[in-house]
Order: C-alpha cells, then sequence, then structure tokens
C-alpha cells in the first residue's frame, strides 16, 4: 500500500488546479532502490517528469539521467549531473541529433542497428554505446516491443561493427516494459543478455556495463474494481539481484549495471488537483442511463494515461457520502478525452457539484511530459514541489 499521508497535507496547503510532487517521497522511492538493488546506478528516466526542480533534486542525490534527445540531455546538463553519468537512451535518433549530443559533451549512446552505429561512429566518433536487446513486453501496461530493441543474433553483429568502427561496445540493455507487473520478465531478459555476452566472447569484445532499463511499477493504481493493483515489487527485485549475478557469473570479469527507473519514481509521489466542471446523469441514444463527470483536466493537460491506468480519487468535501460509478472525461471537445475501460469505473459522490475539489493521487508520471500546449484552451497544470523540511528526514 501507498502511504499518502504527506501528498494529501500537500494538496490541501496549494490552491487552484496543478500538479503537487512530494520531493520527500520521491527521495524515500530512491533510496528503497539504492538498498534494493546495490552495485546498480540510478539514471532517472527524464521523460516520466522533466521538471528542472526536480533534476536538480535527484543530482543532489548522486542521480545519473537517461535522455531522449538533446533537449533533454540539456536539461540533465544544467541540473548539474557529471557527464559521465548522462546517456543518450534513445535508439531513434538522427544525424543532426547525434552531432548536437555529442557538441554537449554525451560520449554513451544506445543503439540497436547497424545504420545508427554508422551514424554514431561518423558523427560521435570514439563514443561508447550499450545495445537494446528487444524484449517480448508481456506483463507490460505499455510493451514497448516493436519500435525499440534487436534480436540477441542482431545484437552481436550492431556490437562487432562498432567496435571495427573505433566506437567502444560498451555494454548491453533491455526494458521489460511500462508499468511492468510480473518478476518473470527480468529474468527472460537477463538470459538474453547472457547469451549476447558469451557470443561477443568470441569475437574479443568483454561490455563493461549492463543497463537494466526501466518498468518498474508505480505501487499505487487501482484495477477496474477500484481494487488497488499490488505488483510483486519484491519479487522483481529479487529477480534483478538475481539476474545482475548471473551476468557477473557468465562475464567472468568485473561488470556494471546501471537502472532507469522513471514511473517507478515519480508516479505515486505526485497527484493532481482538479476541480468538478459537471457531473450530470446522462441517457444515451438506447435509453441507457450513465452518470458522468468531467473534470477541469484530462488527457491533454495532465492526464494523458487515463486510457491505461485508474487513478485513485478523492473527493475531499465528500468524504464516506453515497456514490455512483461514473464515467469520467476531460473538459475538452475531443471524444477521446474520457476514462471508460469499457464502463465506469470512478465511484463519484451523488452530491457533488460544479467547482468541487477532485483530488487525483498516483498521477505523477508522465503527468508534465504528455500534455499539449493549451489544446481547446485549457492550459498544462503548473506543478509545485514540495521540499522535505530542514532537518527532518526522508
Amino acid at each position: 500500500m501507498v502511504e499518502y499521508d504527506s501528498v494529501l497535507a500537500a494538496l490541501a496547503s496549494v490552491g487552484g488546479d496543478q500538479l503537487v510532487f512530494d520531493l520527500a517521497g520521491i527521495r524515500q522511492r530512491y533510496d528503497s532502490l539504492v538498498r534494493e538493488l546495490p552495485g546498480a546506478a540510478v539514471r532517472f528516466a527524464i521523460k516520466s517528469c522533466p521538471a528542472p526542480e526536480l533534476l536538480d533534486f535527484l543530482t543532489e542525490w548522486n542521480s545519473g539521467f537517461d535522455a531522449a534527445s538533446p533537449r533533454e540531455l540539456a536539461l540533465a546538463i544544467e541540473a548539474g549531473a557529471p557527464i559521465d553519468r548522462i546517456h543518450y537512451g534513445n535508439t531513434v535518433k538522427s544525424d543532426e541529433d547525434i552531432l548536437a549530443a555529442y557538441r554537449l559533451g554525451v560520449r554513451d549512446f544506445a543503439t540497436d542497428s547497424v545504420e545508427d552505429v554508422v551514424s554514431i561512429a561518423a558523427h560521435a566518433p570514439g563514443s561508447r554505446v550499450f545495445c537494446r536487446i528487444a524484449t517480448s513486453g508481456e506483463g507490460a501496461f505499455w510493451g514497448l516491443s516493436r519500435k525499440y530493441g534487436c534480436s540477441t543474433v542482431e545484437a552481436v553483429r550492431v556490437l562487432v561493427t562498432a567496435n571495427s568502427l573505433g566506437l567502444k561496445p560498451s555494454g548491453l540493455s533491455f526494458h521489460v516494459g511500462s508499468q511492468q507487473m510480473t518478476a518473470t520478465a527480468w529474468t527472460r531478459a537477463f538470459a538474453d543478455v547472457a547469451e549476447v555476452i558469451v557470443a561477443l566472447r568470441a569475437h574479443g569484445i568483454a561490455p563493461d556495463h549492463v543497463n537494466v532499463g526501466g518498468g518498474l511499477p508505480a505501487l499505487g493504481y487501482l484495477d477496474t474494481n477500484g481494487t488497488p493493483l499490488v505488483p510483486p515489487i519484491g519479487e522483481m527485485f529479487a529477480s534483478i539481484r538475481a539476474g545482475m549475478a548471473e551476468v557477473r557469473r557468465v562475464a567472468g570479469a568485473p561488470i556494471g549495471f546501471r537502472l532507469e527507473p522513471g514511473r517507478h519514481l515519480v508516479a505515486d509521489s505526485g497527484a493532481i488537483k482538479a476541480r468538478v466542471s459537471r457531473f450530470a446523469v446522462r441517457e444515451l441514444r438506447d435509453g441507457e442511463r450513465e452518470h458522468w463527470l468531467y473534470l477541469s483536466c484530462g488527457k491533454f493537460n495532465g492526464l494523458y494515461e487515463l486510457d491505461q491506468v485508474v487513478y485513485p480519487f478523492v473527493f475531499p468535501t465528500h468524504i464516506g457520502e453515497e456514490s455512483a460509478p461514473a464515467v469520467v472525461g476531460g473538459p475538452t471537445c475531443d471524444s477521446d478525452d474520457i476514462f471508460f475501460q469499457g464502463r465506469p469505473v470512478v465511484h463519484v459522490p451523488t452530491s457533488i457539484r460544479s467547482g468541487d475539489p477532485v483530488w487525483i493521487l498516483s498521477s505523477g508520471a508522465y503527468s508534465i511530459s504528455y500534455t499539449t500546449v493549451g489544446f481547446n484552451g485549457f492550459p498544462p497544470l503548473p506543478a509545485t514541489f514540495v521540499r522535505p523540511l530542514e532537518g527532518v528526514a526522508c
């Protein structure tokens, strides 16, 4: 279970629609990762929450960063992170973007194709490259199974080519899918990594690190019945530790590990303070009647993941009152701006009225990233980052 006390206190203290992040909660989750996975260096996935306030905070605690574009690389550098703790983790990049990253000082690039390696050699000579191995994505909310990564056989070819072009074939990586819900996903991925390490040995190549990627889940989401989901997080950590041990055994030489948490770090310590625009009972064409809750924010300004994620909703001025299941919609005139899951799943107090507050918990991941500049004139939500009080342990 996620403890929301500090998040709720922060929500109560701010005015107007906005995102609120509890940095103490993020620090606690960060410390937990470091304890559970000793020897794995944290490289925060910037895309999950590209806010300078957060990057500054994480830099203070020695986190590095996984960046997907020159702009994200610049954000990490502006936060004061040492350049050797920043890597370009996107396998999709143009010649221009590779050159821009190289000029920023970045020397650590992800890849998954020979064509990309050729471009890195031309525009970022002498750099380190790590090859991403594809995973099935099974067990994850978002599988990430086609656009990124290559087969184990192709990974060998990619790194052999990199070596021949004067690049340093430094590592291997994988990503088991965002909001992964099974521990076995890591077991399969580490087996693929071990296979590639053995195959590379015949070419005189010994990678110096493995990037375990992201995929660790948020812990506060609900299922469509409103019951908390319970990812087997302890089993996941055990699976990763076992995989790291097996890779060390197979490598037969010192090898480092990196971890790219995003959602796992920020989702549960972020929340949205919104308002009711309208609560209505609508009769549909077939005569069916449905409750609809329209909010002051939606898919285009903070809640992009509504089509996959069931967030905990709190109605602070109507605690314990009679409720009814409702479809949730954002304020825009786009019909995709709804949360339905095939049936109404959010229970809403029937006495609620326009202007009443709504708190949406565990919504800190991608709420800043996936937002428009103002679709239909509804602006992105402003964000507040609540720092720990001086002298109070995180």
